[in-house]
């Protein structure tokens, strides 16, 4: 395999696209505070003409993810608008109105539900689809805690709706879970799970439509630029959408102290989805 380049300024490819899809946890924050560079970067490239959207595998509607990102610091002169994984699971969920709904996450993440007429509440014994934002309590829970609700769900073969397909996060340095852990361990039992975010198709037509329409014309794919620091999600959801990606290394694929090359060679050798290069830190 040919050593993928690693970049110490992302503003060499910046000519090279007109619409940047860029992830928002581990790329423009640590979900405490943003990155300073990140934020900088993105300015400069809308500056320059071009667009950005965070694409982000959130469980929350847009409104609320630019709620959050306001709370954290991230300017919203950085990016031009946000494209959620909520708000593509909201389709899938409204499929389920009027129907018992379980929901398997935090309260904060409610606003995935707002306004729709599908509405969570159910318990385990009585719902007929489970929705899962995220672990009730991610701070201390692991996916093992969830072993015996999920026999149970698939002991009545309850199909769920997975509204973050990320598996973990590093938030303020330390990885947490999140809803894909949930999903996959919910899979290995056998059980049937929907997504909508990340690497899957509908969240990438989703950005590519509204980016065409906030630059006022269609958008080629290969004016497209992924940044992201999930292999699993970011980078293979890029591959397979046709477009190209630049790989930020974060906690959540590289060791701490790990040479950033190296830790490509190593995450990408055997992958067919290969970004077109990888940086140890988003920069202008």
């Amino acid at each position: 395999m040919t050593a993928i380049p690693v970049l110490q300024s992302i503003a060499p490819l910046a000519a090279t696209a007109d619409l940047w899809f860029v992830d928002i946890w581990g790329v423009m924050h640590n979900g405490v505070r943003p990155y300073a560079s990140s934020v900088a970067a993105c300015e400069a490239f809308r500056q320059q003409g071009g667009t950005i959207l965070l694409v982000t595998n959130s469980p929350r509607p847009r409104e609320s993810v630019a709620r959050q990102l306001d709370g954290i610091g991230v300017a919203r002169s950085a990016y031009d608008g946000i494209v959620s994984s909520g708000d593509v699971s909201r389709s899938l969920i409204e499929d389920w109105a009027g129907e018992p709904i379980l929901h398997i996450g935090p309260e904060r993440d409610l606003p995935v539900f707002a306004n729709l007429q599908a509405t969570p509440g159910a318990g385990v014994a009585d719902a007929v689809v489970a929705v899962c934002t995220g672990l009730y309590d991610d701070e201390k829970e692991t996916p093992a805690d969830y072993a015996e609700m999920l026999a149970k769900l698939k002991a009545r073969d309850i199909p769920m709706i997975c509204a973050n397909p990320d598996q973990k996060v590093e938030r303020d340095g330390r990885l947490i879970y999140c809803a894909g852990a949930i999903a996959r361990a919910y899979k290995a039992l056998g059980g049937i799970v929907s997504y909508a975010g990340k690497p899957f198709q509908p969240i990438y037509d989703l950005a590519l439509e509204i980016g065409s329409d906030t630059r006022g014309k269609s958008i080629a794919k290969d004016r497209v630029l992924a940044i992201g620091d999930g292999v699993s999600t970011d980078i293979a959801g890029a591959s397979n959408f046709g477009i190209r990606s630049v790989f930020i290394a974060s906690g959540v694929d590289v060791n701490a102290n790990e040479n950033v090359g190296a830790a490509a060679a190593r995450l990408f050798a055997n992958s067919s989805a290969q970004p077109i290069a990888v940086m140890n830190g988003f920069n202008w």
